[in-house]
C-alpha cells in the first residue's frame, strides 16, 4: 500500500504566479500540485494537495491528517511567523512534517526568520522554489 502524503499551503499560495513573481517565482499552486503529485507516484506515494488561507481550516486538516496520511508537507505562508495552533496541532498528532518556503525565508524581513512549525519539523527546506516540494517528497519517500 502507498504511503499518503498530505500537502498543505497557506495563505495566499493560492496567488503564485501572479503574486510577487520575483521572489516566489511564476509557477502557479496548480502547477506545483501537479508536479507534487507527479513526483510522489514516481516515489510510490499518494499525494493530496489542499490549500486554505484560514489558518483553523489548516489546523483542522492537520488533525484530520491522524489515521488518513503518513506525512503531511506544509507551506505554512505567513503562518510559519504567527501560529502557536498549526504548532500545536502538529504536536498532537505526531507525524512527520517537512516544511517548505519557495523564497529564503531568512534573507527576508527579520519578522519571517522565526517559524513555529520549524521546532515540529523533522526538516525545513526553503529558498529552492518549487523544487523545495520535491525534495520534501524525497525526504519522506526515503524516511517512511
Amino acid at each position: 500500500m502507498a504511503k499518503r502524503i498530505l500537502v498543505l499551503n497557506g495563505p495566499n499560495l493560492n496567488m503564485l504566479g501572479i503574486r510577487e513573481p520575483g521572489t516566489y517565482g511564476s509557477r502557479t499552486l496548480a502547477d506545483i500540485e501537479t508536479m507534487a503529485v507527479d513526483e510522489g507516484a514516481k516515489l510510490g506515494l499518494e499525494v493530496t494537495c489542499r490549500q486554505s488561507n484560514i489558518e483553523g481550516e489548516l489546523v483542522t486538516w492537520i488533525q484530520q491528517a491522524l489515521g488518513q496520511f503518513d506525512a503531511v508537507i506544509i507551506n505554512p505562508g505567513a503562518y510559519s511567523h504567527t501560529s502557536i495552533a498549526i504548532h500545536d496541532a502538529f504536536r498532537a498528532v505526531n507525524l512527520p512534517v517537512v516544511e517548505v518556503h519557495l523564497s529564503n525565508i531568512y534573507t527576508r524581513e527579520p519578522f519571517r526568520h522565526h517559524s513555529y512549525v520549524s521546532p515540529v519539523a523533522l526538516g525545513v527546506i526553503c529558498g529552492l522554489g518549487a523544487t523545495g516540494y520535491k525534495l520534501a517528497l524525497h525526504a519522506l519517500a526515503e524516511k517512511l
